[in-house]
């Protein structure tokens, strides 16, 4: 209980009891209450500046936690595109080269996922930058991996088809051994006959007398039968299929008509001295995907691995060609 105060009355010579006015008591009270009021919100303030709530805790924990989980899924991501890139050398350099496909380009396996404005909505936040990062990563590996699924869909198809593959691909020379005089020009740039200059020769001449037959070298469709009074005289394309084609040309006649199904080693002409021609021989041709090959490449069926070497050799030689 608060005590009495009393103060000395002069007039009356007498302590009297001192009352203080309301309104002194009133103000008074309402300035401990503001001043209690401003060190209680100050206190808060400093706590939660320097100390954090329970709950600000709880979020930073967790924040903390997402953060180290996207720094772990980034790493996997590193780690799963070195296995992609594994894979891709694989398809490109073994598996799609066995079954005779081109290489998937680096344009198509490495195109962007997504347009400019698709992370957008991510940034803006503390850790935006990683989770960009990951987002782009991961859509990135998405992509790859589509691309690469399709692949292997094409290289199935193509080990399915392998052995009707490996019979429509060119493997055999086009005549007799016996009937073949000689290679007089091979594959490359050679001096022309006529024109007395170098000039690419984009196929093999194989001299041999008028008449001699001449066989298709794989399964395919006649695609052309033409007759031309200049440049490769008569000519017979066949499609073989997988981007290969084969072209006989100066024949003396034909066996075959457009669009007839030919097997290796069926008689479609006779070796002739037709169109751009200083004498009789036939000049053969191999095309993969449209550009000629060496057609030297396609003679395992009929050569030993020493004859193979032996004519890669006289292929150095000078010659001039016979068209």
């Amino acid at each position: 209980m608060a005590q009495q105060k009393y103060v000395f009355n002069p007039k009356t010579l007498n302590y009297e009891k001192f009352e203080e006015p309301v309104k002194k008591r009133v103000g008074r009270a309402v300035l401990y209450v503001l001043s209690t009021a401003v060190f209680a919100l100050l206190f808060v303030i400093v706590f939660f500046v320097f100390f954090g709530s329970p709950k600000e805790k709880s979020q930073a924990r967790e924040i903390d936690y997402l953060k180290l989980q996207y720094e772990i899924l980034d790493d996997k991501l590193d780690n799963m595109n070195i296995l992609l890139e594994d894979m891709q050398q694989r398809d490109d350099n073994i598996y799609r080269l066995i079954f005779e496909a081109d290489p998937i380009p680096s344009s198509v396996r490495k195109a962007g996922y997504g347009g400019v404005d698709r992370y957008d909505s991510l940034y803006g936040y503390k850790d935006s930058e990683i989770v960009v990062k990951v987002a782009k990563k991961l859509d990135m590996v998405a992509s790859q991996l589509y691309v690469q699924s399709k692949s292997y869909d094409e290289v199935f198809a193509l080990a399915k088809n392998k052995a009707q593959m490996l019979a429509c691909i060119p493997a055999i020379i086009p005549m007799k051994e016996s009937d073949i005089r000689q290679i007089s020009s091979y594959f490359g740039y050679r001096s022309d006959p006529i024109y007395k200059v170098a000039k690419f020769h984009s196929g093999i001449d194989f001299a041999s007398a008028v008449g001699t037959e001449v066989f298709v070298t794989g399964d395919g469709t006649v695609e052309k039968v033409e007759n031309n009074h200049w440049g490769y005289g008569n000519l017979i394309t066949i499609n073989h299929g997988y981007g290969y084609k084969t072209q006989y040309a100066h024949l003396l006649k034909f066996a075959v008509r457009t669009g007839q199904k030919v097997k290796r080693g069926q008689v479609i002409g006779y070796v002739g001295n037709t169109g751009k021609s200083t004498g009789s021989h036939l000049h053969y041709e191999v095309l993969k995907n449209g550009e000629p090959t060496d057609p030297m490449h396609f003679f395992f069926n009929d050569l030993s691995p020493e004859q193979y070497e032996q004519i890669l050799e006289q292929a150095q030689l000078p010659s001039l060609t016979m068209d």
